[in-house]
């Protein structure tokens, strides 16, 4: 538990801290130490921008209610962003960086002095524009700043309770939209019910729908590809999915990868 109390440590005179949560365990495991460490003056703040899923709000409010940590929702739609719905390679940064102006508006309302989030060491191996966005802007990185990965975020919150320290990793619903192609309501829409009806059938938890030009690619783990190749199985999913609104479905055979659409897409 050395490295737990290393994050723990770096909440020392830390007067008071608003967590940005997004229902993973990454920012669960910074909600919980900031809370033992500094208690009521610390809080969680949840952004309903409408390409969180449901469940991934859903999410953020039991972790909070496990910790007993205050938890704020602020709703806004990045929707309404232009340069988010055009969708090109600086999608996430422009994301990160309305989250950040919500994020910092709302401290300095209730006079809190410093904002958190969940980036890890893992998060730095892949493009993401995001995190930039959210470090120009001020926002801190506790568990990237004491050296923590993935694993070892999951090894530390089921070490301290926390429930949801084997839950499958999860991003926007606009990441499953190629660059080049805009973001609209309808696509989210089916995206995340589509997800929503795969998790419903297999019982398989890491999966996305990519919607590519109005086709549904399904990712799942490799070693869960054969659920979904079962033929019952397979035609109710697509015959559901057509329903929402994909013209075409297809599964991926080389199963999911985290940042498998980081590139562009033509129309």
């Amino acid at each position: 538990m050395k490295k737990y109390q290393d994050l723990l440590n770096w909440f020392s005179n830390k007067n008071s801290v608003l967590v940005s949560l997004s229902g993973g365990v990454d920012s669960a495991l910074v909600a919980y130490a900031a809370f033992e460490k500094i208690g009521k003056n610390a809080i969680a703040v949840t952004a309903d921008y409408k390409t969180l899923s449901s469940e991934e709000l859903d999410s953020a409010k039991l972790i909070a209610r496990e910790i007993g940590i205050t938890h704020h929702i602020i709703e806004y739609s990045e929707l309404d962003n232009e340069n988010f719905v055009r969708n090109d390679e600086k999608r996430c940064f422009y994301c990160r960086d309305e989250l950040s102006i919500k994020l910092l508006e709302f401290s300095t309302s209730l006079g809190i002095e410093m904002i958190v989030d969940g980036t890890q060491s893992d998060d730095m191996d892949d493009y993401r524009p995001g995190i930039d966005a959210l470090h120009v802007n001020g926002i801190r990185s506790p568990l990237l700043e004491t050296y923590f990965t993935k694993e070892l975020v999951r090894q530390t919150a089921k070490s301290v309770g926390l429930s949801i320290f084997d839950k499958p990793s999860n991003s926007c619903l606009a990441s499953r939209i190629p660059w080049g192609q805009r973001v609209t309501a309808e696509k989210l829409a089916r995206i995340e019910i589509g997800e929503k009806i795969i998790k419903q059938k297999t019982g398989i938890q890491q999966v996305r729908v990519r919607d590519i030009d109005g086709t549904a690619r399904i990712e799942v783990e490799t070693n869960k590809i054969d659920l979904l190749n079962d033929d019952i199985i397979k035609n109710e999913i697509f015959s559901k999915l057509k329903m929402i609104g994909f013209s075409k479905i297809e599964i991926d055979p080389n199963g999911y990868v985290s940042g498998k659409l980081n590139i562009i897409f033509e129309n």
